[in-house]
């Protein structure tokens, strides 16, 4: 694995020789990953590469076979599980909304963490619903029933919830898909401005290459199990890395917006 300087970065969020399976199947063994603070790292690589399965360990969702995953100092596994999720909200893929919710009531759940018995719905809820909701621009559905709603719409809806929780750390697990591409520019926007103006730590996991170099600091690139390479965008977009990473030839060439690493696959470049 390449590290382009990511353990000099302070990092809330890391994990340490991850061993991750489902049942039977080995996922990932022995994986080392640091999330740098304040920043937005994007998770590529091929399908079924291990980039669900790491985000998930690093939710908590999944229990490493081995290893650990440490947040802010401590394991993971030894905070109550409203204390972590005050820490780190995820936007999972394809998630479930209960049947006949409403918008407003779904985003409303993302300050579940918050609530206690002492401290029951405050204005401070309300004013992190409303604008997590207009943030999305899902504050004119917020009494629509959210199964009645296009995939984009849910997805967004997801997202609002998610921002909601107002946690430092954001984890999204293909948050653009369903999205048509405005919309797919819209949200990466707003994770942006998240990250900017917030100064929440955003870990993505997107297949769109020139997406992620556009809008990430950090790029940690994954191809069967492992880590081939992490850093900077401009570090770790490179025609080798594509043609070892994802079996393509590729230019690889400046953004003519945004001078980041952009992506031309070479045609009849695929290898079998």
């Amino acid at each position: 694995m390449t590290d382009t300087g990511a353990d000099a970065i302070a990092s809330p969020l890391y994990g340490e020789k991850l061993t991750l399976s489902y049942e039977s199947r080995q996922v990932t063994r022995a994986l080392d990953v640091r999330i740098p603070a304040g920043r937005i790292t994007a998770i590529v690589g091929p399908n079924a590469c291990g980039k669900s399965t790491l985000l998930r360990a690093l939710a908590r969702l999944l229990a490493p076979q081995s290893g650990r995953v440490v947040l802010h100092g401590r394991d993971i596994r030894s905070y109550p599980t409203r204390e972590v999720a005050r820490m780190l909200g995820l936007l999972p893929q394809s998630p479930v909304a209960p049947p006949g919710i409403c918008v407003a009531d779904l985003v409303a759940r993302g300050r579940f963490p918050h609530q206690t018995l002492l401290r029951q719905w405050s204005e401070q809820d309300e004013r992190a619903v409303l604008a997590a909701m207009r943030q999305t621009q899902v504050d004119a559905l917020a009494e629509q029933p959210v199964d009645a709603l296009s995939g984009g719409q849910r997805q967004r809806v997801w997202l609002a919830m998610a921002i909601a929780q107002e946690t430092p750390i954001l984890l999204l697990d293909e948050p653009t898909t369903f999205l048509d591409i405005a919309h797919q520019y819209d949200l990466l926007e707003l994770c942006r401005r998240l990250n900017r103006d917030g100064g929440r730590t955003l870990v993505m996991v997107l297949h769109d290459l020139n997406q992620a170099a556009r809008y990430a600091d950090h790029i940690i690139a994954m191809k069967a199990g492992t880590i081939l390479a992490t850093g900077a965008p401009a570090e770790v977009i490179t025609p080798e890395l594509i043609e070892s990473v994802f079996g393509i030839r590729s230019l690889v060439v400046p953004d003519p917006v945004t001078g980041t690493p952009m992506v031309v696959p070479v045609a009849g470049g695929a290898h079998e």
